[in-house]
């Protein structure tokens, strides 16, 4: 079921309310199975399209992310969990191979860019082993507008990536990265502002 503005409606108390406010869910729970399995359809089919099928490409698109759909660029093959947590500003790019764990909100700006392999995680799992085997949260991932993510990098749990952030190559990002800045390395660290 879906809003007035299109997005899903999530019922109150529910392990989907609990799950998207990062609170300790149960990933077993039939509602979450049945969304994740209807995502991964919609990934495969997607993978499946050639480019040549724009329209059923930009249809598939269409359902499968909560907001964006309409101008993506995408380059399969690409997985996510659930697809509706993912809301994109205009015309962002996933090159090949990029994967979105959105057990919790991925908000990512207008122009945005991902090179091949890029990963955003947003789910973490308790320290406490006996929890970890029924339960799990997240964190929400924000990225700006203007970003671009190099090949292979891992942006984990939590992260905040600010406007025209350059993010190198194979990046591990733990940590919020401010607006205007080419950061790199495991973990991830600001080398310099970038200029004009």
């Amino acid at each position: 079921m879906k809003d007035d503005g299109g997005r899903r409606m999530v019922r109150p108390g529910s392990e989907t309310a609990k799950m998207l406010a990062g609170e300790l869910y149960d990933p077993m729970d039939p509602d979450l199975v049945a969304a994740r399995a209807n995502a991964r359809d919609l990934c495969r089919a997607l993978n499946a399209t050639a480019d040549a099928e724009a329209d059923t490409r930009r249809q598939i698109l269409r359902e499968l992310f909560g907001r964006g759909g309409d101008s993506v660029w995408m380059q399969p093959p690409f997985w996510c969990d659930y697809g509706a947590h993912i809301e994109l500003g205009e015309r962002v790019f996933f090159n090949f191979n990029c994967v979105v764990l959105d057990v919790c909100p991925v908000r990512i700006g207008s122009f945005t860019l991902f090179g091949p392999g890029v990963q955003i995680l947003t789910p973490l799992h308790p320290l406490n082993a006996e929890q970890r085997r029924s339960r799990e949260y997240g964190r929400a991932i924000e990225i700006g507008e203007d970003v671009w993510v190099g090949g292979g990098a891992l942006i984990l749990a939590g992260v905040r990536i600010g406007d025209r952030a350059i993010i190198g190559a194979g990046s591990v990002v733990t940590r919020d990265i401010p607006e205007g800045v080419l950061a790199a390395g495991n973990p991830c660290r600001v080398i310099r502002e970038i200029g004009e």
